[in-house]
């Protein structure tokens, strides 16, 4: 399906500028770094990167010019536990003192325009209740803003506004490439269609958040060239990177056959 559309605007002789757009999910990010690498087997590679919270970790590291491969054995040897520190007094039970760290070793760029590829960032303004998608200046800060789950995560503050995790708006950020790209595609890692079994608290919460959040993805999925969203997902916990690989196989494999059919 993709590969005919690719074909249609070389016959016309138009360029193919192609939009990758990578929602939050927490360590399902996972996903997102196997989705990519068939993308790439199949010489499919974005002009532009727009990513929330996780989707915003993984979309500037790619944009910075990490391959896959390589990001999956970077994020293997993180425990969730090294990336959070107790933040007493502060907005937020926790600060990300130690994704900061790990942003500022792995990603070259340090402002969005050293980066290899555009990328864009979508954060949610505290103070208006409005999304933001941040493309230039600064990158860390921005980053960290979107991945900065409100009531969990402190916000971060830029230019005297508070800055928070863009899936409370826009979970799978398309609607910025819009405008730049005419090919899209869409890698959701949050699945919300019918799930049969859920049991405990910590399920029904992270239920409850994902349908909360992805009530908007149903249309967002429409302006989609491509959809990616692999169902085998909604069985692993928001915050288990220990399984880490096999959620790199799921979307590996979901994206794998969805380009071979």
């Amino acid at each position: 399906m993709l590969t005919l559309k690719f074909l249609k605007f070389i016959k016309k002789g138009k360029p193919c500028k192609t939009g990758l757009a990578l929602s939050g999910g927490a360590a399902r990010g996972f996903a997102h770094l196997g989705a990519v690498k068939a993308l790439y087997e199949k010489d499919i590679r974005p002009d532009c990167i727009a990513g929330t919270s996780i989707g915003a970790i993984a979309g500037a590291l790619l944009a910075d010019g990490r391959e896959p491969d390589e990001l999956l054995e970077i994020f293997l040897k993180k425990r969730l536990v090294s990336y959070l520190k107790i933040n007493f007094g502060r907005i937020g039970l926790l600060r990300m003192s130690g994704l900061r760290s790990d942003l500022e070793k792995h990603l070259k760029a340090r402002t969005f325009e050293e980066l290899k590829i555009p990328f864009i960032a979508a954060c949610t303004n505290l103070n208006s209740g409005q999304i933001v998608y941040f493309s230039k200046g600064d990158l860390i800060d921005k980053v960290l803003a979107s991945a900065s789950i409100p009531g969990i995560f402190a916000p971060v503050e830029i230019n005297g506004q508070l800055y928070s995790d863009g899936g409370i708006l826009d979970n799978l950020p398309v609607r910025p490439l819009k405008e730049k790209c005419n090919m899209i595609i869409g890698v959701h890692v949050n699945y919300t269609g019918p799930q049969d079994k859920i049991e405990g608290a910590m399920s029904i919460v992270e239920r409850s958040y994902h349908l909360s959040i992805g009530a908007r993805i149903a249309e967002t999925a429409n302006d989609c060239d491509m959809f990616i969203e692999p169902e085998e997902l909604q069985d692993f916990r928001l915050m288990d990177m220990s399984k880490g690989r096999e959620m790199f196989e799921i979307g590996y494999r979901h994206t794998k056959k969805l380009l071979d059919e």
